[in-house]
């Protein structure tokens, strides 16, 4: 069936008298996009597991004025000679939250796809100037590192959607040689900063098993291209200066 709703959406109801099945659910879905309808109601005698999952999912992945909906379909009678009359029970229906995390999912893909788009080209960049990340690949982490020469020393780069990074990450295994080291490299800090050429964030993070040393550029963006070259710059400039790397070793 297809009509229109009192609103002006365009309606496609695809009626099943029994278990839901595949044939179905793709003569829904073949219905809506070649009718360019709004609103799928899918009507039928038994919703199965995996399509109750199935309707769930295409209303996670489908733009904000596409719904799909399961209703079963069951007969009633009340009393033992009255008519039997139809039982409407929505299964499944649209939601704000189930758009929500559709929503945040297509987010969570698109950064994957800018992060590894990012480094890529970040990678193709700094090779031309030095090999510190030559054996690295490009990921869709936040973050790249490097070993500095001295275990649990790494040099790691961070990207977001606030602030490009440069970083020593202190990670030793243990609190309180992580604190340690911190503490002899921060007694050294007018030297490595002199050194580095600039002012570091020194970050002891006390409730943290870690500690860090960093050199960031706020106001940038990873999903803006346009910011790209300013935040390549930035950290290759700090890789190449190495944030004091002789005094970890």
């Amino acid at each position: 069936m297809y009509g229109e709703d009192n609103f002006g959406n365009k309606v496609i109801i695809e009626n099943q008298l029994e278990k839901t099945d595949h044939n179905h659910l793709g003569q829904l879905i073949t219905y809506l996009t070649n009718l360019g309808a709004n609103i799928a109601i899918w009507i039928c005698k038994e919703p199965t597991e995996e399509h109750i999952k199935a309707i769930d999912w295409l209303n996670e992945v489908s733009p904000d004025d596409i719904s799909f909906y399961l209703i079963k379909l069951e007969a009633i009678r009340i009393g033992d000679e009255s008519p039997a009359g139809p039982l409407f029970t929505v299964i499944k229906r649209p939601t704000t939250e189930k758009k929500q995390i559709g929503l945040e999912k297509k987010e969570y893909a698109q950064r994957h796809v800018f992060r590894e788009k990012f480094w890529t080209r970040f990678l193709a960049q700094i090779s031309k100037k030095n090999s510190l990340f030559a054996n690295i690949s490009p990921s869709t982490d936040n973050w790249i590192g490097i070993g500095m020469g001295r275990g649990g020393f790494n040099l790691n780069l961070v990207i977001s959607k606030k602030y490009a990074r440069a970083e020593i990450y202190i990670n030793r295994g243990e609190m309180e040689e992580n604190k340690k080291a911190f503490d002899s490299l921060f007694n050294l800090k007018e030297e490595i900063e002199k050194e580095f050429g600039g002012k570091l964030t020194w970050e002891r993070m006390e409730d943290n098993v870690t500690s860090r040393i960093k050199h960031q550029l706020d106001g940038v963006n990873i999903t803006n291209e346009e910011d790209w070259p300013k935040m390549n710059e930035f950290m290759i400039d700090a890789a190449e200066r190495n944030i004091g790397h002789s005094k970890t070793r």
